[in-house]
């Protein structure tokens, strides 16, 4: 049986346009405190976290199993499975940090199909499907043009806080950089970026989806890091860093 893709992409659209209204209208104070649940990816979950996994397993489920941040797998005993990181960046959208948003990736049989990542807080989702990138706006569906930056000025390192010397090493090469807080929207836009890093435990809801958008750039992954960057050089200047903090 062949899978369809536009149905699936129509439903995560669909799925992000519910969370996205519920977040701007129907949000309470509760759904910021704790649930004092603890997330199959090790944290204690938000109620918004539960809230937003339960719109996308409803509008996802009947396309194949799912593995989400929160509640674990739930089997179908398909060959199809969708990896959901209900809400990028939980910590920021606790504080009013306005850099968050979600995360679905699909595989079909183990092999990587297809990645959104979507910033719930200007409304727009990065997508691939297939050979091409795409991005859209959530409000109207429309088609959104991609701005090609030549010459990034700055990068991401997100977890760069429990990294010290690395930090220090980048400083002194004028690898100048941000930390937002968001691992899939960071990676998922590298392209617009000098380069990612993402550090510390690398979990698939955090990097599954990016990973697909980002096929075709300069990529590096090991246990502990993951670097992205559309130069090959950066990446090899950084992964040399890493690699002299680490003896």
């Amino acid at each position: 049986m062949n899978f369809d893709y536009n149905a699936f992409t129509n439903a995560v659209i669909k799925a992000n346009k519910e969370l996205y209204g519920y977040i701007n209208t129907h949000m309470t104070p509760l759904d910021l405190e704790p649930s004092n649940t603890i997330g199959f990816g090790g944290d204690n979950s938000l109620n918004i976290d539960l809230k937003a996994e339960k719109i996308f397993i409803k509008h996802l489920q009947k396309f194949g199993d799912i593995y989400s941040e929160e509640i674990g797998h739930i089997s179908s005993n398909s060959n199809v499975k969708i990896v959901i990181d209900p809400i990028d960046g939980s910590h920021n959208f606790q504080s009013s940090l306005p850099y968050y948003g979600s995360s679905i990736a699909l595989f079909i049989d183990d092999e990587s199909k297809a990645g959104y990542v979507t910033n719930l807080v200007n409304a727009s989702m990065i997508y691939r499907v297939d050979k091409g990138i795409k991005e859209i706006s959530l409000i109207n569906e429309d088609e959104i043009t991609f701005q090609k930056i030549s010459n990034p000025s700055i990068g991401i390192f997100e977890r760069a806080y429990a990294y010290p010397n690395i930090c220090k090493n980048l400083y002194e090469n004028r690898l100048k950089f941000r930390s937002p807080g968001a691992a899939a929207l960071s990676l998922a836009n590298a392209r617009n970026f000098n380069f990612v890093i993402f550090a510390g435990k690398l979990r698939e809801f955090d990097i599954a989806a990016a990973n697909h958008i980002n096929c075709d750039l300069f990529t590096y992954q090991d246990s502990d890091f993951l670097i992205v960057s559309k130069n090959e050089q950066n990446l090899l200047q950084i992964k040399g860093i890493i690699k002299n903090n680490r003896l």
